[in-house]
């Protein structure tokens, strides 16, 4: 066997040069979960559990990136959501999270519902270096310090910002109010007392006269909102989510408890929360959001709504525009491709996360409320940062004025 020295090896490597300058940039870099043609995407959800409520909102993100798809995908690549059950279980969400991850090597995790099971997996996947990106949570703990979970993003308000807006309200339209407050025994419960008590500041232990939790694999909570109306307050601060929303809205109308009953942008949902508790019982309940109502005439003429529309007809038949996740699905599917087409070619963890976190405020969203601005920065990991707030009238939500 002849062997290659000197000027000899030197040409042998020209000779070749130009196949290797011929082969594609993806052959030259090799991008985990991106090839020519697809950007594999993780995501655990709760299709099954307590929260099972919520699982609709993968369906409505995978339909949504069937559209895309079938305009051609992002440069060309199309998407594709792997999506797990975790059935709202911080352990089935670590194993779940584990095997997107290490076996189906997806590029980034997206939507991961619940804040137990967004706080269970954040250091695995920030050790990991994998962009989470729009976590479905918006417990203050996701936004604090960016610095030290920088590869996961929430999208919506915080939690705790929102307990601050009801707190205004209540201070502004009821400054003698007597306080009840039910709240779930976790990280999306606490957040919404302590934004409530940011807002009332030194009121809240004069306003407050009983404060009590439930665990989410309780069967019922009536117990709660029996000694919650014997300590006579005139306000109920509902902190949930949709099951139990629709037990707290049957129980206080079977006791014939009048309270102003205001219940998180979580628990609030028309469907399933307020229609399996009773429309007629649900009249008077107030929340924040902010995201249009589909089921609102007031939106019929607008461009964004229309677009929304369009698509539910075509990619999502099964959708109810009553039920706020198909529109939450549609808005945070679409932030995410929003981040994609702003990464461009160069989709690297890296830069997909840079894309996450260089939002700029002129950034628009066809469903989000007018007035709501959205921008992120390496230091502001807050895409959403206002609400507004609204009323049930027995049909819809009718937004109060702005104040």
């Amino acid at each position: 066997m002849t062997k290659l020295r000197g000027p000899a090896l030197g040409l042998a490597a020209l000779v070749l040069l130009p196949g290797l300058l011929a082969l594609p940039a993806s052959a030259q870099k090799t991008v985990v979960g991106v090839t020519d043609t697809e950007i594999k995407i993780g995501q655990t959800a709760p299709f099954s559990g307590p929260a099972s409520a919520y699982g609709q909102i993968s369906t409505a993100e995978t339909d949504y990136f069937k559209m895309i798809n079938d305009q051609g995908g992002i440069n060309g690549r199309k998407i594709n959501l792997i999506a797990l059950d975790d059935g709202y279980s911080p352990p089935k969400s670590i194993e779940a999270v584990r095997r997107l991850i290490e076996e189906d090597q997806v590029a980034i995790m997206f939507q991961t519902i619940g804040t137990a099971p967004n706080a269970a997996i954040r250091k695995y996947i920030n050790q990991k270096k994998v962009p989470d990106i729009w976590l479905g949570s918006g417990a203050s703990m996701f936004v604090t310090d960016p610095a030290a979970f920088p590869w996961s993003i929430p999208f919506q308000p915080s939690y705790r910002l929102e307990g601050q807006m009801y707190a205004k309200y209540i201070l502004e339209h009821k400054p003698n109010a007597k306080i009840g407050i039910i709240y779930q025994n976790d990280d999306l419960g606490r957040d919404y007392v302590n934004g409530l008590k940011d807002g009332l500041g030194d009121k809240f232990d004069k306003m407050v006269l009983k404060s009590l939790s439930y665990e989410v694999a309780d069967p019922t909570i009536d117990s709660q909102i029996l000694q919650l109306q014997a300590s006579g307050a005139d306000v109920l601060y509902d902190a949930s989510t949709p099951k139990f929303a629709a037990m707290t809205i049957r129980k206080v109308a079977d006791i014939d408890w009048h309270p102003l009953h205001i219940i998180d942008s979580n628990g609030a949902l028309v469907k399933p929360a307020l229609e399996s508790a009773g429309l007629d019982k649900s009249v008077g309940v107030l929340t924040a959001q902010y995201l249009k109502d589909p089921t609102d005439p007031g939106w019929a003429d607008d461009a964004g709504m229309k677009e929304f529309q369009a698509w539910r007809a075509k990619y999502a038949p099964e959708s109810d525009p009553a039920n706020p996740v198909w529109a939450y699905g549609y808005t945070m599917a679409q932030a995410l491709v929003v981040v994609l087409k702003q990464a461009g070619n160069d989709l690297s963890r890296e830069n997909i996360m840079k894309a996450a976190t260089s939002l700029p405020d002129t950034t628009k969203l066809p469903m989000v409320l007018p007035g709501i601005k959205i921008s992120t920065s390496p230091t502001d990991y807050r895409p959403m940062k206002s609400m507004r707030l609204g009323q049930f009238d027995g049909k819809m939500y009718q937004l109060l004025p702005e104040e």
